[in-house]
């Protein structure tokens, strides 16, 4: 399913002029505060009705200017999350979520109540009021009357944005759950490296209210210079792998992808599992010669197939390993003294308590699945 947005709107002195189109399952709206991120979305679900421009999803208009044609929000089916879970205080979980319904035709919807509940793993809430319900719990159950209406188009302005870090934790695999379960694809908007690189699919950069890059997750999250100031020490390689077999002895989870073995602290899931993993430039370290007597547990040997100026006196290296291309930022010192350059034989040095769960995307622990 596609989503295709070409629209200019002005509000006040903040003008939006913006192009995109995606067709993946989850397409992360990423950029800093004041990019245009939240307007471009408010926009597509209809709550602001654009200068000009066009806004069509599967194939089917929702916005033509030069038509006349303005579907209204509540005929676009799209679900839409916010930050704040927005539930109702009076009623329970399960009247929350079977509020969603009411907006579809019932010859239209195709949601099922109980494998939504499943998905979110909130069974065990149905009975509760939003005031018992921690803030993972209360983002759970709003995605839930999202997806219980039925929708075409799910969009979620920054659910996690309020939430602290454990709670995040908590929340972030049944988001990888649902993009990778459902058919529904998701726009979803987000600052935060972090989040972008766990769960997108295809990323739209915007800075001040333009579309300045676009494209696969892998490939922008290694575009050092579109991430704000703040990220650019978490921008990386995203690699995308399984896990091959864990070593109980050492705690570790040992992962395969097409660069070589990985081995991260262990992971809570089962062998086979995928996991995404976040390779940050800054943990990359580079080695001319195979290393010996080093603590490091992670050698990718590769190829040198970029090299860029980084920010004051660093230098972005880029390493193909077997086709997958790993980031290293170094100093340009360090680049001079190992006589770096394009073609040459390197290794590739990570290690292994570089991967937490910022960097580690592991889905559903194994006892919490099901």
């Amino acid at each position: 399913m596609t989503v295709l947005v070409d629209i200019s709107h002005r509000l006040g002195d903040f003008a939006v002029d913006a192009s995109l189109e995606s067709a993946g399952r989850l397409t992360a709206l990423f950029g800093p505060s004041g990019s245009g991120k939240t307007t471009l979305i408010n926009l597509i679900a209809g709550l602001i009705h654009p200068d000009k421009g066009r806004i069509a999803v599967d194939g089917r208009v929702l916005v033509d200017t030069d038509a006349g044609l303005f579907v209204p929000k509540h005929k676009r089916r799209i679900g839409m999350v916010f930050q704040d879970a927005r539930l109702f205080p009076h009623m329970s979980v399960a009247g929350n979520l079977r509020y969603g319904r009411w907006f579809t035709p019932a010859a239209e919807r195709y949601a099922d109540f109980n494998a939504v509940v499943e998905l979110l793993g909130i069974g065990h809430l149905l009975e509760r009021r939003p005031a018992k319900l921690s803030g993972g719990e209360k983002q759970r159950v709003a995605i839930g009357r999202a997806l219980l209406a039925s929708p075409k188009l799910l969009l979620m302005d920054e659910p996690l944005a309020s939430l602290d870090e454990a709670r995040k934790a908590e929340i972030l695999p049944y988001i990888e759950r649902l993009r990778d379960e459902t058919k529904i694809p998701i726009v979803y908007v987000s600052h935060s490296v972090a989040e972008v690189a766990r769960l997108a699919s295809d990323v739209v950069v915007l800075a001040q209210g333009k579309v300045v890059a676009s494209g696969a997750t892998g490939a922008i999250m290694q575009r050092l210079d579109l991430l704000p100031a703040e990220e650019r020490g978490e921008g990386g390689a995203v690699l995308d792998t399984n896990v091959l077999r864990h070593d109980e002895a050492f705690g570790m989870s040992v992962l395969g992808s097409a660069a070589g073995e990985i081995r991260v602290p262990r992971l809570a899931v089962p062998m086979g599992a995928p996991v995404r993993i976040r390779v940050r430039a800054r943990d990359v370290m580079i080695a001319t010669e195979p290393p010996v007597g080093l603590s490091a547990l992670n050698i990718l040997p590769g190829t040198i197939v970029a090299v860029r100026p980084g920010m004051g006196p660093t230098v972005e290296i880029a390493i193909d390993c077997n086709g997958v291309i790993v980031l290293a930022r170094i100093t340009e010192q360090s680049k001079h003294t190992l006589r770096l350059r394009l073609g040459g034989k390197v290794f590739a040095v990570i290690k292994t308590v570089s991967f937490d769960s910022a960097t580690t995307g592991a889905g559903l622990p194994v006892e919490a699945d099901g």
